[in-house]
């Protein structure tokens, strides 16, 4: 059993009805300033239009590229559409100092994973068509044009932000000289995830991602985006990309900051940014967890007031511990022990397991609960009798509980009489970029 004070310290960290509702009246607000033209400059979630207007229509085939950046790692893709679907990928990783060194370097690092992989697979002399999924976020400025706004995830890379990505790839693949590739499209992980999941199932109009960071966009009428530039034809829609990592980042989520959201900023590498992000995703829910415990532990609350020097250390308690923790059936604490014992804890009692698991359901049914009052605030834009919701991501993916916690919040934020749907989206940002890629090329014959 969880005792008493445990409780009472994890409280501030539980949501009511009520701040749950006024986070999503909130995040209306600032969705409607970042679709005004003269909010937007100040607005902190950019929605920016991605130029994405049509959604696949099941029909579209051929052999396409993907390529795939939005960690510490990329993948290249080789992907058949058609009757059946077919995907051939390798990893490929990004070293540290390639992260947060030059911007070519970052570049030319790409275009020798992609010369590579073109010619393990013999692909020589084929021109291939190219989409590019870039998960930070970008300004874009028409389908194959998006100028980097700021690094997140640890990337630092000087020299890119404000710059175009595709024309830099671009010119890193001209420096090398021996492949030839058509870049069709630039898009961002969760246009992946919609367009992945809209292939089989046509009522997906939000894709959305909870995994090391979290993003959110959604299919928004023309009239709305006063920031439109492009051609006023049909369809009269464009995907929506809401960068609504950064809500909060102005000071309007401040109400259900806690002391440990606020030590997580000041001690990340982007302090003020990215705040609703910073209380939903996994790059930052097992670190939460963390500071809880080591407060508990301060207080004498739990393994008797006797911490060990790995759980002292930043970053050591992982996001897939909470997952591991939650999985256990209740009252049943194998996987908490042994996470313990990796942290050199080794005696903990019962009663300190049931406490920590309490601990890690706070942090992960808080950051379900954002995730689903964001995605209520969706459903209730786009105003459908029914809607299916494209989601990936590491956290929505392994945690056990985040598709029903998601599911039942989201339940009781959106209006009455409208059906939603959580569809899990098989490899949005990889086969999700052959979809784009394949929708463009459609168009431009």
């Amino acid at each position: 059993m969880t005792t008493k004070k445990v409780r009472e310290i994890c409280e501030e960290l539980i949501l009511s009805q009520e701040n749950l509702k006024e986070v999503c009246d909130v995040l209306h607000e600032e969705l409607n300033k970042g679709l005004g033209k003269d909010t937007n400059p100040e607005a902190t979630i950019k929605c920016f239009p991605t130029y994405v207007r049509e959604l696949p229509n099941g029909k579209e085939k051929g052999r396409f590229l993907a390529l795939d950046l939005g960690g510490t790692n990329f993948r290249v893709l080789l992907i058949q559409l058609g009757e059946k679907c077919s995907m051939d990928s390798r990893i490929y990783a990004v070293p540290q100092p390639i992260m947060v060194g030059p911007g070519d370097g970052l570049f030319d690092h790409i275009a020798e994973c992609l010369a590579s992989f073109i010619k393990e697979r013999e692909l020589g002399d084929e021109l291939l068509p190219l989409g590019f999924t870039f998960s930070f976020p970008c300004k874009q400025e028409g389908l194959t044009k998006a100028r980097l706004a700021r690094w997140t995830k640890g990337f630092k890379c000087a020299g890119v932000e404000g710059r175009d990505v595709v024309e830099l790839l671009k010119a890193a693949i001209a420096r090398r000289g021996d492949v030839k590739i058509k870049i069709c499209a630039i898009l961002n992980d969760t246009t992946g995830t919609l367009m992945s999941c809209a292939w089989k199932n046509h009522n997906c109009r939000i894709g959305l991602i909870v995994g090391t960071g979290t993003n959110a966009c959604y299919m928004e009428k023309l009239e709305k985006v006063e920031l439109w530039d492009g051609d006023l034809d049909e369809p009269h829609q464009v995907i929506i990309n809401t960068e609504w990592g950064a809500f909060g980042d102005n000071g309007c989520l401040d109400f259900i900051r806690t002391e440990y959201d606020n030590n997580i900023d000041c001690e990340s590498i982007n302090p003020g940014r990215q705040l609703y992000e910073k209380m939903i995703s996994g790059m930052y829910m097992g670190e939460i967890a963390r500071q809880v415990i080591i407060r508990l532990v301060a207080e004498g609350l739990l393994f008797d007031g006797k911490s060990s020097e790995i759980l002292e250390e930043k970053g050591s308690f992982f996001t897939k511990y909470i997952s591991e923790i939650e999985s256990d059936k209740p009252g049943d604490y194998n996987n908490c022990r042994v996470i313990l014992e990796e942290l050199g804890l080794n005696s903990a009692t019962d009663t300190d397991c049931a406490n920590v698991r309490h601990v890690c359901e706070c942090v992960s049914r808080r950051a379900a609960y954002l995730a689903a009052a964001g995605v209520a605030v969706l459903l209730n834009r786009i105003g459908e009798e029914s809607v299916t919701v494209a989601v990936d991501g590491s956290v929505y993916r392994f945690h056990p509980h985040f598709h029903n916690l998601m599911t039942e919040q989201i339940s009781h934020l959106i209006k009455p009489g409208m059906k939603f749907g959580l569809m899990l989206s098989e490899d949005g940002s990889g086969r999700g970029a052959a979809l784009v890629a394949a929708v463009a090329s459609r168009n431009s014959r």
